[in-house]
């Protein structure tokens, strides 16, 4: 596997596998991989000859008072996973690189409506981040396919809606959540949790699973049950940003008895901000 940091030495490597009428895959990352992060290299592997993964801490999706500065940062560690998974490139660049003007002062891509609400009314510009630098990393590698986790489901419905909107020529592929025994989804943000933590954190998908339930049997009042989500998740120790049930493919509130829709969470549990979702099939 090779690495680079250059803009120029992607763009040639993307270039010269082009000219060989090879399609490429890309899995873009934030680093500290784990076994979701690996999942989304070994479906990437299967639906292209060439896979490009990216490893950037992206400064503009991280609020004032967010986790930029600890954010774990395991560059190597994350190479040999990426090396064992049989990735060909892997694109880690500076924030200079990446931000030539500097962060705050770079051209930015807002996605409305699916881009707004939710995870937005908690983490305000989030989301703009993300848009804007998967709009860059987009340009740069020029992927005939891009996968992201499901476990972000607003952060993927955003991608979509970009990319559909701006009319590129990207596959944009969600992976299902990869989650432990217990059923807490994998994310970098778990080790922040200490061990009473820990214990309690598989609740907030044992909430989502009662309450998929619950609409199943075609319990209409859904405010109802997102109040009652809510409460569950605070009396066993989290601090809730938000419970709803959206439309599956806008993330717009859903009428009483729809179906076609998906259950979100986020919520606190002492330093770790933790978000998870379930459709409702």
């Amino acid at each position: 596997m090779e690495t680079t940091t250059s803009v120029e030495a992607l763009r040639a490597q993307v270039s010269d596998w082009r000219r060989q009428g090879e399609r490429i895959a890309f899995v873009p990352t934030m680093g500290n991989l784990h076994a979701g992060h690996l999942q989304l290299v070994r479906e990437a592997r299967a639906m292209a000859p060439r896979v490009v993964a990216s490893i950037f801490v992206n400064p503009l999706q991280f609020g004032p008072n967010e986790d930029l500065d600890n954010y774990p940062r395991t560059l190597e560690a994350d190479r040999q996973k990426l090396v064992a998974k049989g990735v060909d490139l892997l694109f880690a660049p500076a924030v200079e690189t990446m931000y030539p003007r500097g962060a705050q002062r770079s051209t930015r891509v807002e996605v409305p409506d699916v881009g707004q609400g939710l995870c937005d009314d908690f983490r305000p510009g989030h989301f703009t981040g993300v848009a804007t630098v998967v709009a860059r990393l987009f340009n740069l590698v020029q992927p005939d396919v891009a996968l992201f986790g499901e476990k972000d489901y607003q952060q993927l419905a955003v991608i979509r809606r970009m990319v559909d909107d701006l009319g590129w020529p990207i596959d944009i592929r969600g992976v299902a959540t990869v989650r432990e025994a217990d059923g807490l989804a994998m994310s970098s943000r778990n080790q922040y949790l200490g061990e009473e933590e820990r214990r309690i954190a598989p609740l907030l998908y044992q909430t989502l699973r009662w309450l998929v339930s619950e609409v199943k049997a075609q319990k209409t009042d859904y405010r109802a049950l997102e109040r009652a989500a809510m409460a569950r998740l605070a009396e066993a120790g989290f601090t809730p940003d938000y419970v709803e049930i959206r439309h599956a493919d806008s993330l717009q509130p859903v009428s009483m008895g729809e179906l076609n829709c998906v259950v979100l969470a986020a919520a606190r549990l002492g330093a770790a901000r933790l978000i998870d979702n379930l459709r409702v099939e």
